[in-house]
């Protein structure tokens, strides 16, 4: 067992899975429960985005990196305004952060927010029993302990197959967004607000669908000389349209985009009418705008480290990505064409319109895995604008 890094008593905790299988361990964060799809993400670095990414909500999420909270949580690199996953699986629990950004332990953090972890236990094999067997629902407990209870219950937890989770996380209403990327200068945060391009051309508007959007792309977007204002998910095209943007930005989100009729109907209204990027989430949202159809995978692709070929140029750019349905290849119709692939699994990771400025990639552009090789698809979409 790791050590937690504070005086109280270590609590028993189990997470159970819908087919039975158990693993037994300790809780930290809040005591109680989490239910959802459990998933395994494979980064190294950068859990506090991972908590906070709305993509997540409904989910039980395993890290595989083994030690995790040794750099604490600041404020600065949340996502968004809470974590948004529904329990946090890891194997070592590290209580006593060290680095200078740290304002808060990640046991407090997720206690003060109402989730729960376990730690303590084998991910590695959790992790090889969900590549193996798929994803699939599971419960954290540290208040239930009876292991036949807890599978029972798990096995009669809802999927995320037609569910719409888009209206959990989405915006209540229109906001503006003006704060760019954080500028860290020697050992001290720097001033992170927003640092205008230099660039004498008028900042383009950009109205960005909020399904569930992560903070850094709406930094990433300013940065590349946009003002940026965010929308509902169910605003309608023709109110869209009424606020004048010069380009649509359809964002990131959790759960099944079949589920989310309203966004795709508004999506179908908008082509032709505006330059369009999506995003994860809203690249798949477009492709069912495209009358093409979506399946979900096995287990998802999450971390920083899956690798994507730009069909264009031929490059090989390694991505973070965070999602469990993907657009069907053979569904997208002639009007789009495949520019990027996933060089595991073959699945569509970008397309682009034959002659309408729309592009779109499932993976996330605005996220830093080491490599930013990625980031220059928001210039591309700035480009876009500018040629109308």
């Amino acid at each position: 067992m790791s050590g937690i890094g504070h005086s109280h008593k270590p609590r028993r905790a189990i997470l159970a899975l819908a087919d039975g299988t158990v693993f037994k361990g300790y809780g930290f964060g809040a005591e109680g429960e989490g239910s959802g799809e459990v998933v395994f993400n494979t980064s190294m670095t950068g859990y506090q985005e991972i908590l906070t990414d709305p993509s997540y909500y409904g989910q039980l999420v395993t890290m595989t990196y083994p030690l995790i909270g040794n750099t604490g949580v600041n404020v600065q690199d949340a996502e968004s305004g809470k974590p948004r996953l529904s329990g946090f699986i890891v194997r070592e629990y590290t209580g006593s952060p060290s680095n200078w950004r740290s304002t808060e332990d990640l046991d407090h953090y997720l206690g003060n927010h109402g989730i729960v972890g376990i730690h303590g236990i084998d991910t590695r094999s959790l992790t090889r029993h969900i590549r193996d067997a798929g994803a699939q629902t599971g419960m954290i407990s540290t208040v239930d302990l009876d292991e036949k209870r807890l599978v029972k219950r798990a096995a009669e937890l809802p999927g995320l197959i037609g569910r719409d989770l888009v209206r959990e996380v989405t915006c209540e209403k229109p906001y503006d967004w003006n704060e760019g990327g954080l500028r860290l200068s020697g050992s001290a945060v720097g001033n992170s607000s927003a640092e205008w391009a230099e660039d004498s051309s008028p900042r383009r508007k950009v109205l960005v669908y909020d399904f569930g959007v992560k903070r850094n792309i709406l930094r990433r977007l300013v940065d590349a000389g946009c003002n940026v204002t965010v929308v509902p998910a169910r605003t309608r095209a023709e109110d869209a349209l009424s606020l004048e943007p010069d380009g649509i930005v359809l964002s990131n989100g959790p759960g099944d985009p079949e589920a989310v009729g309203y966004a795709i109907d508004a999506t179908r209204s908008l082509l032709g009418k505006r330059p369009i990027l999506g995003i994860c989430l809203g690249h798949q949202i477009l492709g069912l705008a495209m009358n093409g159809k979506t399946y979900k995978l096995k287990f998802g692709h999450h971390g920083g480290n899956q690798p994507v070929m730009d069909l264009t140029t031929g490059k090989v750019e390694i991505t973070a990505q965070n999602h469990g349905f993907a657009v069907d290849v053979a569904s997208i119709g002639s009007e789009m064409e495949l520019t990027h692939t996933n060089l595991n699994d073959k699945t569509v990771e970008g397309m682009r319109h034959t002659r309408l400025p729309i592009f779109s990639v499932q993976y996330h552009p605005e996220a830093s895995p080491g490599p930013h090789d990625a980031g220059h698809l928001f210039s591309r979409f700035v480009e876009m604008m500018k040629n109308g």
